[in-house]
């Protein structure tokens, strides 16, 4: 059988590096040129039960475990006068959701793989009980099976469902610090060992501590989607005073996060429907984002890395066909109710009564 994944991101390699383990050959499409072709975004925090239990799978949780930063897990909540209102630091064992670099985990999952850079996809066609990939440059090819693991704008997802990913009305604006710890070591402090949030009306600043003494920090906002109508994206210092602007009045402290801030890039939060599923296409599925797109509140990647061990593990042994429609059906499940979960979470987190963020972690811790 030809096997055929279309995306080189967590999931991806996750379905990926489970095949090999199981002794299944896979080929691999990742559109960028190269493994450094873009920055590879904030951290991760791996769930027991979720991307943990993926790596399990791939029989790569020990190397995680001795990668990983347990002490990422803390949480920092602030009012926008620079008040801590929660300050919470995980056990000397608690190892429910510790913290990766994405570039770690990447490395991590690759091992052994080969992974075809610059094979950019442009569309997937089902035929003959598989289907064909056609590229931005080179011959089509035929596969017995095609996996879009392809992110939120994926180019396999036409071949199994209509469905496109939709503004939620909250964007962010992502910079970051780095050697904070001996730059700036006040603002290390501010943060701590894991992540940092603010929380106001319809806003949010939260600082998230990366290996290496770097912080990523995102501005989150309501607004239209094309707020950014009269400013150029491309002006780092315009985009700062905008986003200074916008959060005017808040602690000097919190504010001082954004100035020193050296690039800023805009990401818009979308998704897809909570309950996004499909006709079963033979020859063609989705896995991660490329079918449950939701707001990053620490789910996707860990849904993804499952989604991508067990696809693997259900057509290594038995009929591709039913493996796969077995798959879909408890992907659908699992990834309905975290939509719903993370939906509502980005209501509250986002929200006209700060408070309402303030209640959802006391649930949650």
């Amino acid at each position: 059988m030809r096997i055929a994944v279309v995306g080189g991101g967590p999931g991806g390699l996750t379905f990926a590096r489970v095949l090999h383990r199981l002794g299944r050959s896979v080929t691999l499409l990742e559109r960028d040129p190269g493994p450094d072709a873009r920055p590879p975004g904030g951290s991760l925090d791996l769930q027991e039960g979720l991307g943990q239990l993926a790596l399990e799978k791939a029989g790569l949780l020990a190397q995680f475990q001795a990668l990983s930063r347990p002490e990422g897990q803390a949480m920092r909540i602030l009012d926008v006068d620079g008040r801590v209102l929660r300050d919470w630091h995980p056990g000397a064992d608690e190892q429910a959701n510790p913290e990766i670099d994405r570039r770690q985990l990447r490395d991590l999952l690759i091992g052994p793989l080969e992974v075809q850079w610059g094979r950019a996809v442009t569309r997937v066609v089902p035929e003959n009980g598989g289907a064909v990939v056609h590229f931005a440059n080179g011959a089509p090819e035929s596969f017995d099976l095609v996996v879009g693991a392809d992110g939120a704008w994926s180019r396999v997802r036409p071949a199994v469902s209509p469905a496109t990913a939709q503004y939620t009305g909250v964007t962010a604006v992502e910079t970051d610090l780095r050697d904070v710890d001996t730059h700036r070591p006040d603002l290390a402090r501010l943060v701590g060992d894991g992540t940092m949030a603010v929380y106001g009306v319809n806003r949010a600043v939260v600082a998230q501590r990366n290996s290496g003494g770097q912080v990523k920090i995102y501005a989150q906002f309501r607004a239209p989607l094309n707020w950014h109508a009269d400013l150029d994206l491309t002006d780092h210092d315009a985009v700062r005073s905008s986003l200074l602007e916008r959060f005017d009045g808040w602690a000097d402290p919190v504010l001082e996060l954004l100035r020193q801030g050296r690039t800023f890039v805009h990401r818009p939060i979308h998704v897809l429907p909570v309950s996004h599923t499909w006709t079963h296409v033979r020859g063609v599925t989705l896995l991660g984002d490329a079918a449950h797109l939701m707001p990053p509140l620490g789910a996707g990647a860990n849904l993804a890395m499952l989604d991508g061990a067990e696809l693997a593990e259900a057509i290594a042994t038995g009929d591709l066909d039913e493996g796969v429609r077995g798959f879909e059906e408890r992907m659908w499940a699992r990834a309905g109710r975290w939509a719903q979960i993370t939906a509502a979470g980005l209501e509250r987190l986002v929200s006209p009564d700060p408070a309402e963020a303030l209640a959802l972690f006391d649930r949650v811790n």
